[in-house]
C-alpha cells in the first residue's frame, strides 16, 4: 500500500514537472487552457486521479486557475499593487487643476502602474438603492435612505482576476449634480474628491478600517485567488469639513498581490 501511494505521488510529480516545463518554455502561456484531466492522464500514462492531483497541486501554488469540474488554464499573474494613504493627499491636491491635468492619471493607476487605456476591462455600474443597514450606520443616515451605489470592476488582462470596489454616496447629496449619476462619465478626472467638489463638498479626512478574512467562493473565482490566500478588506469612510460622512467604499484586496503602506506625518517639536 505504501509503495502504491509513493508511486502515485511520483507520477503526479511527473505531470507537475511536465506542465511547469511547458509554461517555462512558453508552450503554455498565461490564459492558455490546460488539457483535460483525461487528456493529461493519457498523455503521461497515469490514471485520472493522479492527473487530477497534479492539477490541484498547481492550483494550490497559484500556477493554474479554474474551478473543479470546469476548464483549467495557466493563471494570469496579478500585478503587484501598493496602496499608500498618501494617495489621498495627491487626490485632493489635484482637485483644482484643469481637467487636462486631472485626467492624466489617478490614484488607482498609480497603485498598479497600469494606465487605464491598457486595461482589458474597466467598468462602472451605477444603481440607486435603499442603503443596507450597515451603510446607513456608516453614513449616519436614517434607515431606508437611498444611496448611489457605484461598483467599479477592473481586469488588467483577459482571464485575469478582477479588482473591485463598491462606493456608496447619499443620493440626496450627489443628485445636486446630475452628472454624478451618469456612469458614462467614468472615469471621472480627479475621481470622487473632484465629484464632491462640484457640489461644494470638501473632504477633511479619510478613515480606512482594515480587516482580514478568508474570501467567499464567489470572490475566489472572481478575483482568481489561490487556495488558502486571505482577503484584506478596507472600508474607507470619507468625512467632509462639516464632519459628515459623505462616502463609504468597500475595497477587497487579495493578500497575494497587495502591499499596504501607511505614512504618518508627525508634528515637530520646534
Amino acid at each position: 500500500m505504501i509503495k502504491a501511494t509513493r508511486g502515485a505521488a511520483g507520477s503526479a510529480q511527473k505531470v507537475v514537472s511536465a506542465l511547469l516545463a511547458q509554461i517555462e518554455r512558453g508552450t503554455l502561456r498565461p490564459g492558455d487552457q490546460v488539457p483535460t484531466i483525461a487528456a493529461l492522464a493519457e498523455e503521461y500514462g497515469v490514471n485520472k486521479n493522479t492527473a487530477s492531483k497534479a492539477v490541484v497541486s498547481l492550483k494550490a501554488t497559484g500556477v493554474l486557475s479554474g474551478l473543479a469540474g470546469g476548464s483549467t488554464w495557466v493563471r494570469v499573474p496579478p500585478p503587484p499593487t501598493k496602496r499608500q494613504n498618501t494617495r489621498y493627499h495627491m487626490e485632493k491636491s489635484a482637485i483644482q487643476l484643469p481637467e487636462s491635468e486631472r485626467s492624466v492619471a489617478g490614484a488607482s493607476e498609480a497603485d498598479s502602474g497600469i494606465p487605464l487605456q491598457h486595461l482589458h476591462e474597466d467598468r462602472a455600474d451605477y444603481a440607486v438603492i435603499e442603503a443596507p443597514p450597515e451603510i446607513c450606520d456608516a453614513l449616519a443616515l436614517p434607515s431606508e435612505t437611498r444611496v448611489l451605489r457605484r461598483t467599479y470592476t477592473r481586469r488588467h488582462a483577459q482571464k485575469a482576476g478582477a479588482s473591485r470596489s463598491i462606493s456608496y454616496l447619499p443620493y440626496d447629496l450627489v443628485s445636486a449634480n446630475p452628472d454624478l449619476l451618469d456612469p458614462t462619465r467614468e472615469p471621472w478626472p480627479g475621481g470622487t474628491m473632484h465629484q464632491l467638489y462640484t457640489i461644494g463638498v470638501e473632504l477633511d479626512r479619510i478613515v480606512d478600517h482594515v480587516t482580514a478574512g478568508m474570501p467567499t467562493p464567489e470572490e475566489i473565482q472572481d478575483f482568481d485567488i489561490p487556495p488558502g490566500v486571505p482577503l484584506m478588506r478596507i472600508r474607507k469612510v470619507s468625512y467632509s469639513t462639516e464632519d459628515r460622512p459623505v462616502e463609504v467604499t468597500d475595497i477587497p484586496l487579495p493578500a497575494d498581490r497587495i502591499e499596504l503602506i501607511y505614512t504618518t506625518q508627525l508634528e515637530r517639536w520646534t
